[in-house]
């Protein structure tokens, strides 16, 4: 794993190790998600999940404040990126930059 990517993934992890609800969240899913946040689809998709909805009832219930906190029109991986100030390594190459930093965009051109 590259140096940046090792303290990407050391930002996420500790992020949400501080959200976790339990030891397991803590222990097995913030490093699996933080691992998983690294790779190149869409985050719920690399995770396995069918939808958007479906990551999002497995954030409350395993990262709940953290979820709270999450814009409706912003997906996962850039929220959790945007929550250690940092881009996630397939944001360069993404098709869905458009929809993504569509927040970002609307700023530039004003």
């Amino acid at each position: 794993m590259k140096i940046e990517h090792r303290l990407m993934y050391e930002d996420i992890r500790s992020l949400l190790v501080s959200h976790a609800v339990n030891g397991f969240a803590e222990v097995v899913l913030a490093p699996l998600v933080a691992r998983t946040s690294l790779e190149m689809n869409h985050l719920y998709e690399d995770l396995g999940f069918k939808s958007r909805s479906e990551m999002g009832r497995f954030m409350m219930r395993n990262f709940p404040n953290l979820a709270k906190g999450k814009p409706k029109d912003k997906l996962w991986k850039k929220y959790l990126y945007d929550c250690i100030d940092a881009v996630a390594p397939a944001c360069a190459t993404c098709d869905d930059q458009a929809n993504c930093f569509k927040c970002l965009l609307e700023e530039l051109s004003a």
